[in-house]
């Protein structure tokens, strides 16, 4: 082969590589460049869905959806629990002869230490609507969980009888037996729900914060504060303190 067609050969060679290579890197230069796009446009667009589930009007039934259901049955939301001194008292007094021959008056009395517990129903209505960036939230009615915990190693048990009267040991039991329902009746008593209701509207706020947090809605600009009431609190005649507000540093 003369030299001459044996140097053309290989320049056309050179230049068929370099065109060859060239592509290639413009494809893969091209490619990188469609990456970080593909990233935004992926982000921007799961951020538009997280908006439309807030929308207004929306974010209860959004709210709604996370909730955990349990068949058959019922998903509770755990909020309070206190520890109380119990004392049930029962006086029995009898008489003969046409009430004109008292017997005396048997005095049955048991004390001890019941822990009261306290729920919602995650099935009942919730309700939560965005106000000048505060979470409003209107949570199901306080629920004790009955029965209530009676700490029988903590009980002391006393019964005295009349002058006439020899059934000390019968009214005891019969108190014993009452005990469960006496102290189930008193669970929902105004001074047992005044020592629970904060505690249990701290418990809310804490659990619709996680649910804001998964959401990326709890946060500067979007919600920082949450304000919780409950299903049996009459409305608040003004605006009611935040119970929950957003940490600056977070």
């Amino acid at each position: 082969m003369k030299p001459e067609r044996f140097a053309y050969g290989l320049a056309l060679l050179a230049v068929v590589l370099a065109a060859a290579l060239g592509w290639r890197s413009c494809r893969v230069a091209r490619q990188a460049a469609d990456a970080p796009a593909a990233v935004v446009r992926e982000a921007g667009e799961a951020l538009a869905g997280i908006a439309e589930r807030f929308r207004t009007g929306r974010i209860t039934t959004t709210f709604r959806s996370e909730l955990p259901t349990l068949l058959p049955g019922e998903a509770l939301l755990e909020v309070a629990a206190i520890e109380a001194p119990e004392t049930v008292r029962r006086e029995d007094a009898r008489a003969a002869f046409f009430d004109l021959l008292p017997l005396g008056t048997t005095v049955s009395e048991v004390r001890t230490v019941v822990t009261y517990r306290y729920h919602l129903a995650l099935s009942d209505e919730w309700t939560l609507e965005e106000r000048d960036g505060v979470c409003l939230v209107r949570a199901p009615r306080l629920r004790p969980s009955l029965p209530p915990a009676i700490h029988t190693d903590r009980m002391e048990k006393h019964a005295q009888s009349g002058w006439a009267r020899f059934d000390a040991a019968e009214q005891l039991a019969a108190l014993e037996k009452d005990l469960t329902p006496l102290l189930s009746a008193r669970a929902m008593a105004p001074e047992r729900l005044s020592l629970v209701r904060e505690p249990a509207r701290r418990k809310v706020a804490a659990f619709v914060r996680s649910f804001l947090l998964r959401e990326d809605h709890w946060r500067a600009g979007r919600f920082t504060a949450i304000v919780v009431t409950f299903a049996d609190e009459p409305p608040a005649s003004s605006p009611r303190p935040p119970t929950l507000k957003l940490d600056p540093l977070q």
